[in-house]
């Protein structure tokens, strides 16, 4: 058999390991996925070794199975305590719905945690999104909104002062500002720009929410108007991406014909 035979050969058959590797894994995955079905948020999995031994597969084609529901957002590995079944993720709506509504329409309790506020001159930048001067007085409260409890996103709020006189960040304490707009200062929010775009999570802002640095993550930048076309707030919130998914309602554009 000449040299060229041999190596034509060859390849086929490591084609064939390869894909039986690729095999074994996903149908190791489904079993995976069948078991947690049933469990909690939260619960965690057996030892490695025990569950290994369970499905009757070697430990390093349970890692690469467990690593794909991990990349998945279906299991969450914490180093030095194990791998647990992830929570599930909110489908976040483009809405102008606040936070707090938005969570307990979902069946979940909205909280908030002002991690500080402060009152401040605007500046060039926050001026020019405000629509107001720059030496002008603005209030900024950096808050953790919650659900249930965990933390969700990480808010960073700007308000023209005049608009808000006397707000101070306990006010904002496990409440609405949308709400609290209303009734206090009988202002409601009628229109609304923002913008989406992926985030890497910082140092400072995983010790808020309770996750790992480089995680992935939604930033979403949202300017609010009230009906006489004043800016009302600019919101910056990063929103962490193993519990948030992006839902958006599409509709085909009818053509000039359908017209």
């Amino acid at each position: 058999m000449s040299a060229e035979a041999t190596t034509s050969d060859a390849a086929p058959a490591a084609g064939l390991a390869a894909g039986a590797r690729v095999g074994k894994a996903e149908v190791v995955r489904q079993r995976l996925e069948d078991l947690i079905a049933p469990m909690s948020p939260g619960e965690p999995l057996p030892a490695e070794r025990d569950l290994a031994a369970e499905l009757g597969v070697a430990r390093m084609t349970l890692r690469r199975a467990v690593e794909s529901l991990v990349a998945d957002h279906r299991l969450i590995r914490r180093p030095g305590a194990g791998t647990f079944v992830a929570p599930a993720r909110v489908d976040q709506q483009l809405s102008a719905t606040s936070f707090s509504t938005d969570m307990r329409s979902r069946g979940m309790a909205p909280g908030a945690h002002t991690v500080w506020a402060r009152e401040q001159p605007a500046g060039m930048m926050l001026g020019s999104v405000l629509g107001i001067e720059p030496t002008a007085s603005l209030v900024h409260v950096r808050r953790v909104r919650t659900a249930d409890g965990e933390p969700m996103a990480l808010e960073d709020l700007h308000v023209p002062g005049d608009l808000v006189p006397g707000l101070t960040g306990a006010d904002l304490e496990d409440s609405s500002f949308y709400q609290l707009l209303e009734s206090r200062y009988s202002l409601t929010i009628t229109a609304a720009t923002q913008t989406i775009e992926p985030h890497l999570i910082t140092a400072e802002e995983s010790e808020q929410l309770a996750t790992d640095p480089g995680s992935l993550a939604f930033l979403f930048e949202r300017t609010s108007r009230v009906a006489d076309g004043r800016v009302t707030e600019f919101v910056r919130s990063v929103y962490r991406g193993d519990r948030y998914r992006i839902l958006v309602d599409i509709f085909p554009t009818s053509t000039g014909e359908r017209r």
